[in-house]
């Protein structure tokens, strides 16, 4: 809790996964992929309760032998490929009303810390915003991408004038994909943590990896047994 507000955390993680099979629960640094981050959501200071979203059995034991919550299991519908990302979190809201704020923690941002998680629901509740999201500054500048044509003729994909020197490029940053955090009913309403009214926590580069391929799976083992 803070501020007087109820704030539950979901862990999403189905079982199917196209580039690493069975990824949430492939082992890294010598433990399954999501108990790191069920591992670091159970130090926060402001998390009520701590969920996990899961369709698949072996998922679920995983997480429960690591201490985290397991009160339902998700629809089959909601654990497909093109099913849209917030669909699970908006089931469990309906499953578990009564919180003011929801905070959703993907298994594939292991290098995320508590002090990520609760610094960025500090953020969203002091200044009154009605979503927060872990942002981090972007390593390829968009004002120096092409788009290429048929002919592989390159053309600036801002459709702007070429900035030449480096320091003189905005600032720019992504998505990491390690916190997101909003008002409940906000985001049943939204049904979108990233709207106009959405403020960014920003997350050092080394803590951003969002696994997606082996190659970034290799990179966060490396990490963590280097600085976990």
């Amino acid at each position: 809790m803070f501020d007087d507000k109820r704030i539950l955390g979901i862990i999403p993680a189905r079982g199917g996964s196209k580039e690493i099979p069975r990824k949430n629960i492939k082992e890294i640094g010598g433990k399954p992929l999501i108990a790191w981050t069920i591992i670091e959501a159970k130090k926060s200071k402001y998390i009520d309760r701590l969920i996990l979203s899961s369709e698949d059995e072996e998922v679920v034991t995983i997480a429960k032998h690591w201490g985290c919550d397991v009160p339902f299991i998700r629809p089959k519908e909601f654990a497909k490929d093109d099913a849209p990302g917030v669909d699970p979190v908006i089931h469990a809201l309906e499953k578990l009303p009564n919180f003011d704020y929801v905070v959703l923690l993907q298994p594939t941002s292991p290098l995320r810390s508590v002090e990520d998680i609760d610094n960025c629901v500090k953020m969203c509740i002091q200044r009154r915003a009605k979503a927060c999201v872990s942002v981090t500054e972007s390593t390829k500048n968009p004002y120096w991408m092409y788009k290429m044509r048929e002919n592989y003729q390159i053309i600036p994909l801002l459709g702007q004038e070429f900035i030449t020197r480096r320091q003189d490029l905005p600032m720019v940053y992504a998505l990491n994909g390690a916190v997101f955090v909003a008002e409940t009913e906000f985001l049943k309403q939204s049904r979108s943590f990233i709207t106009s009214e959405t403020i960014a926590y920003t997350m050092p580069q080394f803590r951003s990896i969002d696994i997606d391929t082996e190659f970034d799976m290799k990179i966060c083992e490396y990490l963590l047994l280097s600085y976990r």
